[in-house]
């Protein structure tokens, strides 16, 4: 089984829709770690060695988070300022991370036609997520096609967050029990829960 380590990061939870029953559903998987990064440190007061110990354990490490002015919300990269070490993560001797995957769930305001050249975002979605690529690359780890929902805003009322929830759910699951092909996946900028390369399904 796949170690899988989740990392929820949403500084409106209460308030969100979308992200709250998707890391309702998530925190719910038996067998899968989870840490709710503003719940558990809000002052961003991040402990560095609990974290990298978890890193350690955890063959797979993905971050869920709604876009924020095209990046993460601010906890996901103070964690990685602190927890991704030069000696730890890269560097001379920063081969700790090495052969692990990180991976990313994310929710995008904007409907998917946005994210094209003749969109009001100019740039395909995956363009906003290099440094996250690239830090991964650093990390000496694998970068996966991240999971997508475009116009979260809307998903409540026009039936897509229900089988966007299910198939995170199915990610998880997949993941942890290691059918989830993450050599298909390479072959997609983003995953959906229509077109998730699960082993075993269809």
């Amino acid at each position: 089984m796949a170690q899988l380590l989740i990392y929820y990061a949403h500084p409106g939870h209460h308030k969100s829709q979308v992200n709250r029953a998707m890391a309702d559903a998530a925190s719910g998987v038996e067998g899968v770690g989870f840490v709710d990064l503003y719940a558990l440190y809000p002052r961003h007061d991040i402990d560095v060695d609990r974290e990298q110990a978890r890193l350690l354990a955890h063959e797979v490490i993905l971050f869920q988070f709604p876009l924020f002015w095209y990046s993460t919300p601010s906890i996901i990269k103070e964690w990685e300022d602190l927890v991704l070490e030069h000696g730890f993560a890269y560097g001379a001797g920063g081969d700790r991370l090495d052969g692990k995957t990180m991976m990313l769930s994310l929710t995008a305001a904007g409907p998917e036609e946005a994210y094209t050249p003749g969109g009001y975002q100019h740039f395909p979605l995956r363009t906003f997520l290099t440094p996250l690529e690239q830090t991964a690359r650093l990390c000496r780890m694998r970068f996966a096609a991240p999971y997508v929902l475009h116009g979260s805003l809307g998903a409540p009322g026009d039936g897509r967050l229900d089988p966007h929830v299910a198939g995170y759910r199915r990610l998880i699951e997949a993941i942890r029990d290691d059918r989830y092909d993450f050599a298909a996946a390479d072959g997609h900028d983003i995953v959906t829960a229509e077109t998730l390369p699960i082993r075993g399904e269809g």
